[in-house]
């Protein structure tokens, strides 16, 4: 404690600014309870508290989002010393070092891997990341045979296992004005297979009775969507992946719709600071998927 005017203060609550920086970090108080597996209303009331233990208004709120005040911005950086400090306290000057293997799925991870990785790492500065980008069904193989502790990865329909984090609409995207000659098979960008969307989306045309042919195959997403926005061919995508020049041309080609794709986690982590940094990792791509 320090001693402000003669008096004893108060400690500050380390799991009010744990809730506080998650909030901070995630935009959302639905998020962040879930990565500290806990209710909205109980993050809700940490922050309350926080606030009037520093006499400060944190946090913005509006019915759609959570947004840092200008108070809230300054403490931010005080706030990740003081966890970074207690980390160090309590687990000695060097943590004892973890492993966590993941791996996830070129539609699942996105565009936003890298963001998802920075506030990952920030929670546990200790903890060895392995990651595998790659197809469903390669990554969900590699988690049968144990060679990876978590995969978030499309769903297999043969499968009954798994926890499902979030659904996806995918669209037809290409150019707004990109045409196709009705004499000519549909031109596709896709990803390699064994691809769950790519199977998907050739399947829908299939059962519609729409001629296809592949021209441009990539190693990634940012390939497929490239090949979009360069005017190459039509993909299947997310529109959270796709460039800005890009549009939703389904409609307008009378190409059939189709499904969303649904995005499992399979977790086998028993530690507690990796389930944590699961958890972490599941609510900042559920906020980045829900924009």
């Amino acid at each position: 404690m320090t001693i402000e005017n003669g008096y004893l203060q108060r400690p500050l609550d380390l799991d009010a600014v744990q809730a506080f920086v998650l909030v901070a970090d995630l935009n959302s108080f639905t998020r962040a309870a879930e990565a500290l597996d806990t209710t909205q209303s109980a993050v809700s009331l940490k922050l309350k508290r926080l606030e009037d233990r520093l006499g400060r208004r944190l946090l913005e709120r509006t019915p759609r989002r959570v947004k840092l005040s200008s108070e809230g911005a300054e403490f931010l950086g005080a706030a990740r010393e003081l966890l970074d400090a207690h980390e160090r306290a309590v687990n000695g000057q060097v943590a004892a070092r973890l492993s966590l293997r993941i791996g996830i799925s070129d539609q699942a991870a996105g565009m936003e891997l890298p963001a998802l990785l920075a506030k990952l790492g920030a929670y546990d500065r200790t903890l060895r990341l392995e990651v595998r980008i790659g197809p469903s069904y390669g990554l969900l193989g590699a988690y049968d045979r144990g060679e990876i502790d978590v995969a978030i990865v499309c769903r297999d329909n043969a499968r009954a296992d798994g926890e499902r984090l979030f659904v996806e609409p995918y669209s037809w995207f290409a150019l707004p004005d990109w045409e196709w000659p009705r004499s000519e098979p549909l031109r596709i960008a896709s990803l390699a297979s064994p691809c769950t969307v790519r199977a998907m989306a050739l399947k829908t045309l299939d059962e519609a009775g729409v001629s296809w042919t592949e021209v441009f195959v990539g190693g990634g997403l940012p390939a497929v969507a490239a090949a979009a926005s360069a005017g190459l061919a039509v993909a299947p995508l997310p529109r959270r992946v796709c460039p800005t020049n890009v549009a939703d041309v389904g409609e307008r080609l009378g190409l059939p719709k189709l499904p969303p794709t649904e995005v499992m986690l399979y977790n086998r982590t028993t530690e507690p600071r990796t389930r944590e940094a699961v958890r972490i990792l599941v609510a900042a791509l559920r906020a980045m998927v829900a924009g």
